[in-house]
C-alpha cells in the first residue's frame, strides 16, 4: 500500500485497462493516495458495506451537533465518503488521486452544509423525515453565533473592588452552548428554531401475569428525540405494592390466618378471598389438631407464572391460634372442660419448696428496663440480660 504520490499497481487494474485475467484478492488492492480511505478508516479493498458502515460510525461520532469542535473533522469525513461511496469517483480516485478528481470534472467534493451528506447517506425520504423531527429552520439557515462566536460560552468581566476584576464565564444566552444559531427569520414556526418541540404521548404499559419487583419493560425508541441522532428507549421498571393479606415469595404466596382454640382442637372451614376475586373454602379434617405457627399449603393457588401463565405457585397459610381471655368459663365448668382434653402434667410438691405467684408481666415497664440495663453494664452481670422462661 502507497501514500501520497507514489504510484503501484493492483491486481484488479493494470495500464488503466479493465480486470481480465486474474480475479482480486482479499486485501491486494492497490491505490494510488489511501487518505480518503485513511479518514474513514478502512482497507482499499474495503466492500460498500464496510465503507457506508465506518462512514455512519464516524459521522455520528463527529456530527457538530455532538462535537462542536470537530466540525472540519466531519467536513473530511463527508468529503472521504462522497468519494467512495460513489463507484465512478471511487475509480478515479484510486487511479489517480484526489487531484484526478478535481481534474476529472467533478471538482472537490463540497456541501452547502455539513448535514448535506445525510441526504445521500438515508436518501431523500429520511431527509425529510429529519427536517420533520427538528432541524429548526430551513435547509442552510444554521449560521455561527455571532454573540459568542460559536464558542458557545459567553465571558464576562466584572469588577470587584479598585483593581480587581473577575472573570465569569456562561452558556452563551443565544445559542444555548451550541455555537451556532438559527437565523430568526429562517426558523421553524414550530420549535422556534430549538429544533425539537415537547410533547406529550401515551404509552400504555401492559403488566403481563407474572411479572415480578423490579421487572423492566422496555420501550425501544420511546425516549427524548434530538436531531441525527437515535432516539433513546423508555425502561419501565416495575415496583410492586404491599397488599394487605398476600406476602409474595417468587411464585409463591404467603398469608396469615387467625383462627379460634376451637376450631384449632375441633376443625373449622374458612374462606379466602384471591387477587383475582374468587373464594376459595378450605377446610381442616375431623380429628386434626391445628398447632400455633403451624403452616399448610394449597396447590396451584400461588402466583402465576412469567410466561406459563396456567401455571401457578403454591399458597401458604400461616395459623395463629388465638386463645380465650380470662375467665372466659367459669370455675364449675373448668372439670368438665379438663376431663376433655389430655391430661395434665402432675409434680410432686414437697415441704423444702417454695410456693410463689404468678404476676402479669410487661417488659415495657420502666422499672425492668432499668433492672435489664443495669445487668448489661455491669462486667460482673450476665452479658446477655435475663430472660424469662415460660412454661
Amino acid at each position: 500500500m502507497a501514500r501520497g504520490g507514489s504510484q503501484s499497481w493492483s491486481s484488479e487494474e493494470s495500464d488503466g485497462q479493465p480486470e481480465e485475467q486474474t480475479p482480486e484478492k482479499p486485501g491486494d488492492k492497490m491505490v494510488k493516495e489511501t487518505q480518503y480511505y485513511d479518514i474513514l478508516g478502512v482497507k482499499p479493498s474495503a466492500s460498500p458495506e464496510e465503507i457506508k458502515k465506518a462512514y455512519r460510525k464516524l459521522a455520528l461520532k463527529y456530527h457538530p451537533d455532538k462535537n462542536p469542535d470537530e466540525g472540519e473533522k466531519f467536513k473530511l469525513i463527508s468529503q472521504a465518503y462522497e468519494v467512495l461511496s460513489d463507484p465512478k469517483k471511487r475509480d478515479i480516485y484510486d487511479q489517480g488521486g484526489e487531484q484526478a478528481i478535481k481534474e476529472g470534472g467533478s471538482g472537490s467534493p463540497s456541501f452547502s452544509s455539513p448535514m448535506d451528506i445525510f441526504d445521500m447517506f438515508f436518501g431523500g425520504g429520511g431527509r425529510m423525515a429529519r427536517e420533520r423531527r427538528g432541524v429548526g429552520g430551513k435547509k442552510g439557515s444554521v449560521e455561527k453565533c455571532p454573540l459568542c462566536k460559536g464558542r458557545g460560552m459567553q465571558i464576562h468581566i466584572q469588577q470587584i473592588g479598585p483593581g480587581m476584576v473577575q472573570q465569569i464565564q456562561t452558556v452563551c444566552v443565544e445559542c444555548k452552548g451550541q455555537g451556532e444559531r438559527i437565523n430568526p427569520k429562517d426558523r421553524c414556526e414550530s420549535c422556534s428554531g430549538a429544533k425539537v418541540i415537547r410533547e406529550k404521548k401515551i404509552i400504555e404499559v401492559h403488566v403481563e401475569k407474572g411479572m415480578k419487583d423490579g421487572q423492566k419493560i422496555l420501550f425501544h425508541g420511546e425516549g427524548d428525540q434530538e436531531p441525527e441522532l437515535e432516539p433513546g428507549d423508555v425502561i419501565i421498571v416495575l415496583d410492586q405494592k404491599d397488599h394487605s393479606v398476600f406476602q409474595r415469595r417468587g411464585h409463591d404466596l404467603i398469608m396469615k390466618m387467625k383462627i379460634q382454640l376451637s376450631e384449632a382442637l375441633c376443625g373449622f372451614k374458612k374462606t379466602i378471598k384471591t387477587l383475582d376475586n374468587r373464594i376459595l373454602v378450605i377446610t381442616s379434617k375431623s380429628g386434626e389438631v391445628i398447632k400455633h405457627g403451624d403452616l399448610k399449603c394449597v396447590r396451584d393457588e400461588g402466583m402465576p407464572i412469567y410466561k406459563a401463565p396456567l401455571e401457578k405457585g403454591i399458597l401458604i397459610i400461616q395459623f395463629l391460634v388465638i386463645f380465650p381471655e380470662k375467665h372466659w368459663l367459669s370455675l364449675e365448668k373448668l372439670p368438665q372442660l379438663e376431663a376433655l382434653l389430655p391430661p395434665r402434667q402432675k409434680v410432686r410438691i414437697t415441704d423444702d419448696m417454695d410456693q410463689v405467684e404468678l404476676k402479669e408481666f410487661s417488659p415495657n415497664e420502666q422499672n425492668w428496663r432499668q433492672h435489664r440495663e443495669a445487668y448489661e453494664e455491669d462486667e460482673d452481670g450476665p452479658r446477655a440480660g435475663v430472660q424469662c422462661q415460660t412454661a
